[in-house]
């Protein structure tokens, strides 16, 4: 899922995300909570009338933000108590306000709150993070309203794999209509990731969807989809497209290189985008003069390279063939 936060992925109009073979987009509960406000997000007729998109939406609870972006946080059983990063005013979340905004924003699939916490952490702090957001995602169940709006429970349990088997079995006894395993990707690196999936991703029943949040990297998608994820979302498609690194099939391209001067080539000769209608040499141009379309054609090529990566291993999975085409996608991309 391309990530359009604040109901827009960076710098790419809806027309442009379609083109990419996006399905469906991710927006934040806690950024459009602050602005410009469910009410007037539900008034439009929800997230995907208000940025004009017709697929699916998926609304992130704003657990991760308030670990990220709050100032003052004070997080107790009852919810989180913090102040806003846009203008310092009190804000306070609790698992029901999280459920009331994302059915106001309208999204297809709504988030559990839970805690996030950095890490590494003490164990102890990680233990009362996961059990806290186990007695959350109960209370986000029972507030629900709305019977068209699914629901996902979030594994957390930092790196120990006690923890993450304890949240998990919990979750999955729970009527969720899907689960996520959170709190990864803050800081542990991508073998602690990797590890940590596969000591969780077993718990979680085959029959629902499993979402990764927040990542990432080309190779730490292909090898979570080995252990069994089925859903991911990231900012780095449209981030690195905006700071000239683009991805392909044979490695990422730095566009600033001087390597690139009078590089004839498009970025990716088999790729489809709009990008890849110019040179590298003139993306490359782009950038250094400071140019606009620079960043957007970029962030173009790298929202349709991850849609033609997630397509690739469908196909490969549904011909029997995911490992081989996993080992040839990762030696041709290292």
């Amino acid at each position: 899922m391309p990530v359009a936060t604040l109901a827009s992925v960076k710098g790419v109009d809806i027309a442009r995300v379609v083109e990419t073979g996006a399905t469906m987009l991710l927006a934040n509960t806690y950024h459009l909570h602050l602005r410009p406000g469910e009410e007037l997000v539900s008034q439009a007729g929800g997230v995907g009338h208000f940025m004009g998109w017709s697929g699916p939406t998926l609304t992130d609870s704003g657990g991760y933000q308030v670990f990220s972006l709050a100032q003052q946080v004070k997080v107790t059983d009852h919810g989180a108590a913090f102040r806003s990063h846009l203008d310092g005013s009190q804000v306070n979340l609790t698992p029901e306000k999280a459920v009331a905004i994302q059915e106001s924003l309208g999204a297809d699939v709504a988030m559990q709150l839970d805690h996030v916490i950095g890490l590494p952490a003490a164990r102890n702090d990680v233990a009362e993070a996961m059990e806290r957001s186990l007695a959350w995602g109960e209370r986000c169940l029972a507030a629900r309203q709305k019977s068209d709006q699914a629901m996902f429970g979030i594994v957390q349990g930092g790196l120990d794999p006690e923890l993450r088997a304890i949240s998990a079995k919990h979750l999955r006894s729970l009527p969720f209509e899907g689960f996520a395993v959170g709190g990864l990707s803050v800081g542990e690196g991508p073998e602690a990731m990797a590890s940590t999936l596969q000591v969780t991703v077993p718990y979680l029943p085959q029959d629902k969807p499993r979402y990764l949040m927040g990542v990432g990297k080309p190779e730490d998608i292909i090898n979570a989809v080995a252990v069994g994820i089925d859903m991911f979302d990231c900012v780095l498609p449209t981030r690195c497209g905006r700071n000239a690194l683009l991805y392909t099939f044979d490695g990422p391209l730095r566009l600033r290189n001087a390597q690139y001067l009078t590089d004839k080539r498009p970025i990716e000769s088999d790729c489809p985008c709009m990008a890849c209608g110019h040179s590298r040499a003139y993306m490359r141009h782009l950038f250094l003069a400071g140019e606009m379309l620079g960043p957007i054609l970029a962030s173009i090529h790298n929202l349709t390279f991850y849609q033609r990566l997630m397509r690739r291993l469908r196909e490969a999975i549904v011909a029997g063939q995911f490992q081989a085409v996993r080992a040839d996608i990762l030696a041709r991309m290292n």
